[in-house]
């Protein structure tokens, strides 16, 4: 039998209304996008097609979009992007400490070549602090990258009030939005965002490809170097199978948005409720913003356990994610948790619990009765 599936932030499977848009695209329509030919035509104009869905998703403008391998492109390509094109300008870069390293990396690289870097302290929640950005603002800052929805413990940050703070010093904000976007809400405009990354992968799509909206007069590096294609701005002949379900799949978000985020919730919330009950209430403690988190997202924390030896014992009939890692003579915490300052005795214990659409209350009731026999035995 496959394991019950909790760990949908980790990646999510190809809805089939996605897999039945793509399916053409693997057989009979192959064409090149830059032919002018029909079989050509018709290849872009799917590829158009799907960057407006992308763009209604998001509320952008299709010209804004420029579809990535994933979100990792999409974020490197925005935060390197920028940074490099306007060095002239300043070479200091504010992130947070619970960036994916999608992000923090990539910072930590344009500091080992001469940019100076901020990593912003977050609460206990894992928000940002407004005033906090606000202070570490300098006349020398050029781009600010905060992510939307934390993938570890779901908390949303604030992202308006801290574009807001951003705009007022004519600054280029940046949003990791690869957990956010599908799952709640994601409007550019109202989140005043000037470059945004998507993961497909995350919402329903394929792997291997991701978007990056670009605000219209927001000017980037490239990456790298070919043909014109994506406005010039990604060259490589574009990946029309995937491209074209990563825009069916933003069109199923936007459609079922609210429907989506009501299960997920009631997922979620009865999931939390069975643990109470299998485990107590005073043995369990939840990582995250209470109320401004993702829909979908559980960091539970179990006192008296260390996470990574629970999964290895139930990876094969419950799929969930630790909130740390087994090494030969010590356990990491990871490094959410660390900023989070969630103690130790807590951290090791993490589990990270991801609902989806699919997700039934049979799997749960499941899930929970194979974890309650696995740490009862200790």
């Amino acid at each position: 039998m496959k394991p019950i599936y909790l760990d949908y932030n980790a990646t999510t499977p190809i809805a089939k209304e996605v897999a039945d848009v793509m399916l053409p695209y693997l057989y009979d329509h192959f064409g090149n996008p830059s032919s002018s030919h029909q079989t050509g035509v018709q290849a872009k104009m799917a590829v158009e097609f799907a960057r407006r869905q992308v763009a209604e998703l998001i509320g952008a403008q299709p010209a804004e979009i420029i579809f990535t391998s994933g979100g990792t492109e999409a974020n490197n390509h925005a935060i390197r992007g920028y940074c490099e094109l306007h060095q002239n300008q300043g070479r200091h870069i504010i992130t947070s400490a619970v960036e994916h390293p999608a992000v923090l990396e990539v910072c930590r690289d344009l500091e080992r070549n001469g940019f100076e870097l901020t990593v912003l302290d977050v609460d206990s929640y894992g928000r940002v602090n407004p005033l906090d950005l606000d202070a570490a603002i300098r006349a020398d800052t050029i781009l600010i990258s905060i992510m939307h929805a934390n993938n570890e413990v779901g908390t949303l940050q604030p992202i308006k009030e801290l574009t807001a703070i951003a705009k007022s010093h004519g600054i280029v904000f940046h949003t990791d939005a690869a957990q956010s976007a599908g799952n709640i809400p994601v409007n550019v405009n109202d989140l005043g965002v000037d470059l945004l990354s998507i993961a497909g992968h995350k919402l329903y799509a394929p792997k291997g490809v991701g978007v990056l909206y670009i605000r219209d007069g927001i000017l980037l590096k490239n990456l790298m170097y070919g043909a014109g294609h994506e406005n010039g701005k990604r060259p490589g002949t574009e990946n029309i199978l995937e491209i074209v379900g990563l825009g069916k799949a933003c069109a199923v978000a936007a459609r079922d948005l609210s429907a989506n985020q009501q299960h997920l919730i009631s997922m979620r919330e009865f999931l939390h409720d069975e643990l109470v009950k299998a485990l107590g209430v005073e043995r369990l403690h939840v990582n995250g913003h209470p109320s401004q988190r993702l829909p979908n997202t559980l960091s539970l924390s179990v006192r008296g356990i260390e996470s990574h030896q629970l999964l290895n014992r139930i990876n094969d009939r419950v799929a969930i994610s630790a909130g740390s890692a087994c090494h030969a003579d010590s356990v990491t915490i990871s490094a959410v948790l660390k900023a989070m300052q969630v103690p130790d005795e807590w951290a090791q214990g993490t589990l990270r619990f991801s609902v989806g659409r699919e997700t039934a209350p049979e799997e749960i009731r499941a899930a929970v009765s194979i974890i309650k026999s696995v740490i009862l035995e200790n």
